[in-house]
């Protein structure tokens, strides 16, 4: 979840470790810190600042206490879990002679086994934080070591327990950035004469787009003039490297007021690079990334999908496509959930992870159970180079490029795509639909970004109805068969970013219990399924009327032309046609840019929400 940006390069490190920062803000903003190792009057100093919360903070404390220049640096923005968000539980934690500068993204489980033996020895801790230990630890190991800072991060790395990036600086090894790496992420970027370790490629994009991608285990070593990966014992490991195919203006707001606005603008863009390559000449279906033969495939007797947050949602959508097409049952899980009920599970059973970045610990920790049980795993992700997708037997890249804003927008119709390709691309491999039946439904998926554009030039009314509402305490939000997982989605939005009471539910729940929720002028979010499926159509009218009876105020997002509607709606959003299967994907738009305008009314961080971060990468 932290942001960290290590720097070893010929260019100032602060300014470099600074423009990392804040392109990473938005994985961590309860703290901020920095740290450089600079040459001072008796030789190599190590020098640094911290603050509590957002980034601006530490700029402050910079501009009036300034670092000294520096070649050599690191720093972090900080989300909270061992000791609030204080400057003394800011990042970076130093060494009782403050030679010693760490950076730390995860938990250290047995940190308190270890503060008990520092405690013990006579080292005075700082901070409540798990992190001041391994500082303490390292000062400990690097003499040992022969003053070689790779080898004191194996060897403390050794007696740690848990998830966790680290990244230090040594002001006895100058030229040197070591980091490390444990069910966390952590990504180096390789420049001319200058090297980076960083969360994600977002860190370094501003200064080279060439990339390695880190195993599990591994210490890296970065100076000027190279870099060296090892695993915890020393041994040396092959460097993989990638090109990162997007650029620092992906990461930046291009005028927009927040990234969360540009981000929704650019979803029918991700969700046409998301689908381009992917038919062939002959017009058949090809996924080059799958690395699973058609006979696996064709031995699939049950698919489960498991993610988390808006992914889970993507996910609930999924299975309404890919057992209608496919046949194939398949559940939906919750990745923090299914590990610990005992899932069954055989080789013939395809476990789908969903994950924008990759490194999702809930849905890692769930991937690897299933590896366990001996299932296949095909991940979906927008990481190139993630954790996820190589510990997966086959990978659907999205191709959304960088999402900021912490509350998922374009991640999410991206995993939709993705997860429709796989299931046409299943039922063309087990001969489940004709080859004409596919083309048809892929010309459909074709017409989506234009359909998504049409939506978003449609939302002035949406962003004046969340103004409208902006002192709404409770909104709630009803839908069937595909319908039920995008109210879902919409309330998840709303509490995301406004704060207020949000609840999706399947309209067919209604006079099981919910309807008692019901009361004069309390704002309902009704997201109707096309006119071409009657049966569900007509019943969805049916429950509008029942809660507009009751003096609920009727948001209905409805089909163009869908008249039977009309009677019945306080507010009307129309949308694009698209078949039933397809309609989350411009259904779901309107209920972003709901949220985003109502929170943006509040007055609240659209772009970081309160205790959420982008990336959760501890369970």
């Amino acid at each position: 979840m932290c942001g960290i940006v290590g720097y070893v390069g010929g260019k100032p490190a602060l300014d470099v470790v600074m423009e990392g920062l804040r392109r990473l803000e938005y994985r961590g903003y309860d703290s901020a810190g920095v740290a450089v190792v600079h040459v001072g009057a008796d030789g190599y100093r190590l020098d640094g600042r911290k603050k509590a919360g957002k980034l601006a903070n530490l700029e402050k404390e910079l501009s009036e206490r300034p670092l000294p220049a520096a070649t050599v640096g690191l720093g972090h923005t900080r989300w909270a879990t061992h000791g609030g968000p204080t400057d003394g539980n800011a990042h970076p934690h130093f060494d009782s002679a403050g030679r010693v500068a760490v950076v730390h993204n995860g938990i250290i489980e047995n940190y308190a086994v270890l503060r008990a033996e520092l405690t013990a020895a006579g080292v005075e801790l700082r901070s409540e934080t798990d992190t001041e230990v391994v500082a303490h630890l390292l000062a400990a190991q690097f003499e040992p070591s022969g003053r070689d800072l790779a080898e004191a991060m194996r060897r403390v790395c050794g007696r740690l327990r848990g998830a966790f990036t680290l990244v230090a600086v040594h002001a006895d090894a100058p030229d040197v950035v070591v980091g490390a790496r444990l069910n966390s992420p952590l990504v180096v970027g390789v420049g001319d004469g200058e090297a980076f370790l960083c969360s994600d490629v977002a860190g370094f994009i501003g200064h080279t787009r060439e990339a390695i991608e880190l195993g599990q285990a591994q210490v890296v070593e970065v100076r000027r003039d190279g870099v060296t990966v090892t695993d915890f014992a020393g041994v040396q490991q092959e460097a993989r490297h990638f090109h990162v195919d997007w650029d620092v203006k992906a990461a930046e707001k291009s005028g927009y007021e927040h990234f969360m606005l540009k981000e929704i603008d650019e979803q029918p863009q991700a969700v046409a690079d998301t689908l381009l390559g992917r038919v062939s000449a002959s017009g058949k279906l090809v996924l080059d990334e799958m690395r699973m033969s058609e006979d696996e495939l064709r031995s699939v007797d049950k698919i489960v999908v498991i993610a988390a947050g808006t992914a889970f949602h993507a996910g609930l959508i999924a299975k309404y496509a890919v057992e209608h097409w496919t046949r194939i049952p398949v559940e939906v899980e919750l990745a923090s959930e299914f590990r610990y009920r005992d899932p069954i599970l055989t080789r013939d059973t395809l476990v789908i992870a969903i994950s924008q970045s990759g490194e999702t610990a809930d849905t890692l920790m769930a991937l690897r159970h299933a590896r366990e049980q001996h299932a296949r795993v095909l991940a979906i992700c927008n990481t190139n180079g993630a954790t996820i997708p190589r510990e997966s037997d086959a990978v659907v890249y999205t191709h959304g490029g960088p999402e900021i804003a912490v509350a998922s927008t374009k991640a999410f119709l991206t995993q939709l795509i993705a997860c429709y390709l796989v299931g046409l691309y299943l039922a063309q491999v087990r001969g489940e639909k004709y080859e004409d039946e596919i083309k048809a439904l892929l010309a459909q998926l074709a017409s989506a970004p234009e359909k998504i554009a049409e939506t978003l030039g449609r939302m002035e009314p949406v962003r004046e109805l969340g103004r409208a509402l902006k002192d709404e305490g409770r909104v709630l939000f009803l839908g069937r068969h595909v319908g039920f997982p995008v109210a879902l989605e919409g309330a998840l939005k709303l509490k995301e970013l406004a704060y207020v009471h949000a609840e999706g539910f399947a309209a067919g729940e209604l006079k099981h219990g919910p309807i008692a929720l019901i009361e004069q002028d309390l704002p309902v979010v009704v997201v109707v399924p096309p006119p071409s499926r009657p049966l569900l159509h007509d019943k969805i009218v049916s429950n509008i009327q029942e809660i507009r009876a009751r003096g609920a105020k009727t948001i209905v997002i409805a089909q163009d032309g869908d008249s039977a509607v009309e009677a019945y709606a306080d507010t009307l959003i129309w949308v694009p046609e698209l078949p039933t299967l397809l309609q989350p994907l411009v259904a779901t738009v309107p209920l972003q840019v709901f949220a985003c305008a109502l929170a943006d009314a509040k007055g609240l961080d659209v772009d970081q929400p309160r205790n959420l971060a982008k990336s959760v990468t501890v369970e």
